[in-house]
């Protein structure tokens, strides 16, 4: 298949120009203005719309194996791809977790078989699955993920002798949860004795507090620091551990990585009050100092990726009582439009919504042949029209889940087409069902 799009303001590499693309088969086969429409199977007038590499979200939750009533690879791969996201990296914890190599290959099978997007699984560490750990091929498999805090699922691991065990013994990426176990078990005590099962969840951040993430940052730093493992943390929350990371040298030479969520950079904890449960997530949005701080960190270049840490509920699992009802939320089908709207809000430019969201999560895992458009990569690539005002509401929500912590929010911009490994995957509202995702590809560096 040959496809010709005409006409598009391309966004990549820190520059924004107009230009044609041509896509052979699975990749880029030229960019150059004026391409000849010759021997072309179709034609796509890109005119007045952005073309950006497509996402590549570096953290998410689609509940396959074990907990399919709230999503799976079919059904969040679907919505990933109608927001642009085309490649995904998803974590351990489902059921079981993906803590033996065989679990993580049933997982691959899975996925091979099911997902619209192109797909990574994390193994899973434990306090005692060293060896099964060492065995992950860093070839196929973007890294380790460690939860330093307990989270959704049975993976908490407290062992300071296995952690250093896994930090010294393995070259591969270790993304890590961090939030100190026994600050929150703590706080969650004190709140109980005063409001039993029911605590209201404008406490969520008291509780999973700034000290407890702080506290888990730091040593998990300071652990990659003395054995010289290269870690990436997930989803930071606070403006005090922002102060933790780094930002004089380019991302391909830093050892100590960090990200944030879409999330954290949209709510505050005032928003409890309207959203409640809906938005409580581990670790919890936080204030707007942290909000703030979390912006300006993203920025300067201290935090190097945007993420969601999509990880859809039922509606009803929602609805439960304070410590019953789980942490997490869906945002894969709206992340890039959410982070489009603070472009136009003069909040971050376009050049830098590609770099978190495209370039980078493909810098730090190193992505092959993802995440930039040049000829040779993969055709993974998204359409996105700046005139086109929606709104969330539930008959536009693709999760199974079928809610949003966005629903009622307007936008402006709007999806328009996905490209996946050359194949156009999404169109104007309409998913191509076959499944064109591949297995994500790491170079392994010696």
């Amino acid at each position: 298949m040959k496809i010709l799009i005409k006409n598009a303001q391309i966004v990549n590499e820190n520059l924004v120009f107009e230009s044609d693309i041509l896509i052979e088969n699975d990749l880029i086969s030229k960019i150059s203005k004026n391409i000849s429409e010759e021997n072309v199977d179709q034609i796509i007038d890109a005119s007045g719309k952005y073309l950006l590499p497509g996402i590549i979200d570096d953290q998410v939750h689609f509940r396959e194996p074990g907990l399919t009533h709230k999503g799976d690879i079919e059904s969040e791969s679907r919505s990933a791809i109608a927001g642009g996201t085309t490649s995904f990296i998803e974590q351990p914890n489902t059921v079981p977790n993906a803590v033996t190599q065989e679990l993580l290959a049933n997982k691959y099978e899975i996925a091979s078989q099911k997902s619209f997007a192109n797909y990574g699984f994390m193994m899973g560490g434990t306090n005692d699955n060293l060896e099964e750990v060492l065995k992950t091929n860093p070839r196929n498999v973007p890294g380790i993920k460690l939860f330093l805090g307990s989270s959704t699922g049975n993976m908490l691991v407290d062992n300071p002798e296995t952690l250093e065990n896994i930090f010294s013994n393995t070259r591969m990426l270790i993304a890590v949860h961090c939030e100190d176990e026994a600050t929150i078990r703590e706080n969650t005590e004190k709140y109980k004795a005063e409001y039993g099962e029911d605590i209201p969840v404008k406490f969520h951040h008291l509780i999973r507090s700034e000290e407890a993430c702080f506290k888990s940052s730091s040593k998990a730093i300071e652990l990659a620091e003395k054995t010289g493992a290269r870690l990436h943390v997930f989803h930071l929350s606070t403006a005090i551990e922002t102060e933790l990371f780094r930002n004089d040298i380019p991302l391909k030479d830093k050892k100590i990585t960090a990200e944030v969520c879409v999330h954290h950079l949209t709510f505050t904890n005032e928003d409890y009050e309207t959203k409640s449960g809906l938005i409580k997530w581990n670790p919890a949005v936080k204030t707007q100092k942290d909000k703030d701080g979390l912006w300006e960190a993203l920025l300067d270049d201290r935090i190097d990726v945007i993420a969601t840490d999509h990880a859809p509920h039922t509606w009803e699992e929602k609805q439960n009582v304070y410590t019953k009802c789980p942490s997490g939320a869906p945002l894969v089908q709206h992340s890039l439009v959410v982070m489009l709207e603070n472009f136009r809000n003069g909040k971050i430019t376009l050049e830098k919504i590609v770099e978190k969201m495209c370039h980078n999560p493909a810098i730090l895992f190193r992505i092959e042949k993802r995440g930039f458009i040049k000829e040779g990569y993969k055709a993974d690539l998204v359409l996105v029209d700046l005139d086109q005002n929606w709104t969330v509401e539930k008959e536009n929500i693709l999760y199974k889940c079928g809610w949003s912590p966005l629903e009622g929010m307007n936008f402006s911009f709007k999806v328009t087409h996905t490209f996946v490994n050359g194949n156009l995957a999404y169109e104007n509202g309409k998913i191509n069902e076959e499944k064109f995702g591949e297995r994500l590809l790491f170079e392994v560096q010696e």
